[in-house]
């Protein structure tokens, strides 16, 4: 045979290699539909009470949320409103389910063992997917 023919079969060989490789690759983002659904607008949440337990003497924080979906909303507890330098911090996981927009969600985020002397502040750190 010659160089030419063979230079071919390696050119057709090559162009099925790359179709099997990136076709399922084309197929992958084709179907997953980048102008899907848009995602709900996120849920409205907030802390509507922060106080130390007199029993535990952990700090504990109300949180209500409006919104639809299920969501992990971090809860940060603080001495200081806003966080200066050597400022005592630490957050909170909270799972909320199922969120319904007409009716109110209520959680309690629990915190760590707080001084009795000093006020904690708490309040929403971030709002994720759950």
């Amino acid at each position: 045979m010659s160089a030419l023919k063979w230079q071919g079969w390696l050119v057709g060989l090559m162009g099925l290699a790359g179709l099997l490789v990136f076709a399922p690759l084309g197929l992958y983002v084709w179907a997953s539909g980048g102008n899907g659904t848009a995602a709900p607008p996120p849920p409205d949440v907030r802390v509507t009470a922060c106080r130390i337990d007199p029993a535990s003497h952990r700090v504990a924080a109300t949180v209500e949320a409006r919104g639809e979906g299920s969501y992990v909303i971090t809860v940060e507890f603080r001495d200081q409103q806003p966080p200066g330098p050597g400022a005592r911090t630490s957050q909170s996981l909270l799972r909320i389910p199922g969120l319904n927009p007409a009716t109110p969600s209520y959680a309690e985020a629990i915190g760590p063992t707080w001084p009795p002397a000093t006020t904690p502040w708490c309040g929403v750190a971030d709002i994720g997917p759950g």
